[in-house]
């Protein structure tokens, strides 16, 4: 019988993030130090087993029916087509965020395995600025390995961009516009306070309504009604696509958010800010049974907040960074 994963507020959880790995091949923007991080051994890692054998507890026991595969940078993870090829046997609607660098390899091998929608992070499109906030000359590795996936028939194709005020914020028409022409999603973000560098503040956030009016200006837009998905949505009124805001700081959504969270170390998460992790690991590693693992993740989520508390004095931030939470 199933047991729906439900928080003290009544929400009910059905997507789940699994970070695969720490590891990166490149530096994103803002979520790993210029000077890197130090890497988990393998031996801690969980294992494709581990992984599978907890999505399909999540599935066939409470309900789970999304699943996005993240990292660190998931496709430096040795045979990523298998796991997805494991978990695309859950009949779940299974998602990848990457960077995209090795996407030209690995895209065709990921929708074979049964991958069936991809999330690229870029957060520049000027050769220049994209050299400086990835410490690599990548980006147009990265723009392939876009067009990649749009060959490999993965859709949608989204691109995630974090706008940061005075970084990147004079490129939000030219995303538009490279979303429009390509015939990709892009979504803006908030500036959150995960930077590994924990340089976040107030006034780097650039915010929802300040995002679409200025993309708005160039192309008229239209709110698309919301739905528990984090991004508010919001069409052209030319019908050329559409664009996504994830609004965690301005217009925080945590009153809808389903997400749960297993970071790549086998910690269970029941939120993105949250300070406390619960040690799937050690249970998967001690024997223990289905009904273990299944009243570990009840208590974990029964103790959800009710928000994370940004931009207030109660705020507290997690000790990860994006980069080791997954995103």
């Amino acid at each position: 019988m199933e047991r729906p994963l439900i928080d003290g507020f009544g929400r009910r959880h059905r997507d789940l993030r699994i970070s695969v790995t720490d590891r990166c091949n490149f530096r994103c923007g803002y979520c790993m130090p210029a000077e890197g991080l130090e890497w988990l051994p393998r031996s801690e890692l969980l294992t494709f087993e581990e992984i599978e054998r907890v999505a399909r507890l999540l599935v066939e026991r409470h309900g789970v029916d999304s699943i996005r595969l993240t990292g660190g940078e998931p496709t430096v993870r040795a045979n990523l087509p298998e796991l997805v090829r494991r978990l695309s046997t859950l009949g779940v609607d299974l998602a990848l965020t990457t960077n995209g660098a090795t996407l030209r390899m690995l895209a065709g091998p990921l929708a074979e395995a049964g991958l069936r929608r991809i999330n690229v992070s870029l957060d520049s499109l000027r050769a220049d600025r994209f050299a400086e906030l990835t410490l690599r000359d990548d980006l147009p590795r990265v723009l392939d390995g876009i067009d990649a996936a749009l060959e490999a028939g993965l859709d949608p194709v989204k691109v995630n961009v974090v706008v940061m005020r005075d970084v990147n914020d004079d490129e939000l028409v030219d995303f538009a516009r490279f979303g429009r022409d390509r015939g990709v999603v892009v979504r803006f973000i908030e500036f959150m306070p995960l930077d590994a560098d924990q340089a976040w503040s107030d006034g780097a956030v650039v915010g929802l309504e300040e995002i679409v009016a200025r993309i708005g200006e160039a192309f008229p837009l239209e709110p698309v009604a919301r739905t528990s998905a984090p991004a508010s949505r919001f069409r052209y009124v030319d019908g050329g696509g559409e664009i996504g805001v994830v609004a965690s700081v301005t217009r925080s959504f945590c009153d809808s958010c389903d997400r749960i969270r297993l970071t790549a170390d086998g910690q269970f998460r029941n939120c993105l800010f949250a300070v406390d992790e619960h040690d799937l690991r050690g249970l998967l590693r001690s024997g223990a049974s289905d009904d273990d693992l299944s009243d570990l993740m009840e208590r974990a989520v029964g103790a959800k907040w009710a928000g994370h508390g940004i931009g207030t004095v109660e705020f507290i931030r997690p000790a990860r960074s994006m980069s080791q939470i997954g995103g």
